[in-house]
């Protein structure tokens, strides 16, 4: 069935950012990082997201490898199956799902499975506090290494330090190789823009005088923060731990989990993300329609 859609437009956020903190509030810390406005309209280029106010509203988009899919904007549980199988009419999969939800599915009508590069990464804030233990001992001696060669300071994101930020993106893309507009470049410049009217949180560090990263966060659910983007100078070796000690520090004990999102299957990502110990990887499914029995599969 086709279902009108729209794309999405900032003014949409007071339509599409309820049902999705309601989710953020259900779920907790292991809600799905893509439930947020915010991550939503940043990303509508990359996944060709598209609004559909119907009954059962939803939004439809493209996974990074290629399947079509809806993310329902209502809690599976309150909806029929009918009405979840009229989604799967139109698109590959429901997607993402937290392993919550799937207990709500019928198993003779829904499979579900999670895929490894789909997975969030879930820290306790704490750890980057002090990076205790011999496992966070390279992230320990890095950020001693920098602070004892360098004098570093950090500034709230504002007006009067955007442009400093800006030029931080433009150093990371220039050290990782990139030509303009590629990797997340479209989404980090706009996030930095609009930080404010997306309810994102930013601090811009400099050593020596010179910027040299910054850090966008989303508080998420109760406790919890998303780690948006965070970038930082090849120069200055030891700034991502930094980074991210500082906001955890500063948070105190109102933050007790940090969420680095997917890792997409990159080896790099995969590489820097496991390498600060997460606690859990949060499953994110993808649900299909399939003929009766069966169990829930994982690949």
């Amino acid at each position: 069935m086709e279902h009108p859609n729209v794309a999405l437009t900032p003014e949409l956020m007071a339509e599409i950012e309820p049902p999705l903190a309601a989710a953020r509030r259900r779920l907790g810390h292991a809600c799905p990082s893509e439930f947020s406005f915010a991550n939503l309209y940043l990303f509508r280029a990359a996944h060709r997201y598209r609004y559909h106010p119907d009954h059962w509203p939803f939004i439809s988009g493209v996974t990074y490898d290629g399947a079509t899919h809806a993310l329902p904007l209502f809690d599976p549980a309150e909806a029929p199956a009918a009405a979840l199988a009229e989604l799967l009419a139109g698109h590959d999969c429901i997607y993402p799902v937290a392993a919550a939800d799937l207990a709500h599915l019928d198993q003779c009508v829904f499979d579900a499975r999670a895929a490894r590069d789909d997975a969030d990464y879930l820290y306790p804030a704490r750890q980057f506090v002090d990076y205790r233990g011999a496992r966070l001992r390279k992230k320990r001696q890095a950020v001693r290494s920098m602070l004892a060669d360098r004098e570093i300071a950090s500034r709230a994101l504002s007006s009067a330090t955007l442009d400093d930020a800006l030029a931080v993106l433009q150093v990371w893309m220039h050290d990782k190789g990139k030509a303009r507009g590629e990797a997340d470049e479209a989404a980090c410049r706009e996030a930095l823009l609009n930080a404010a009217a997306f309810g994102l949180s930013g601090q811009v560090f400099y050593a020596s005088g010179d910027p040299a990263g910054f850090i966008l966060t989303q508080s998420f659910a109760a406790q919890t923060a998303v780690v948006r983007f965070a970038k930082g100078t090849a120069a200055c070796v030891g700034i991502y731990p930094y980074m991210f000690q500082v906001h955890c520090s500063e948070a105190g004990d109102a933050l007790e989990w940090l969420n680095f999102e997917q890792d997409l299957g990159n080896p790099n990502f995969r590489q820097t993300k496991l390498s600060f110990e997460p606690a859990a990887l949060l499953d994110k499914f993808r649900v299909f329609l399939r003929p009766c029995g069966g169990s829930l599969a994982r690949v």
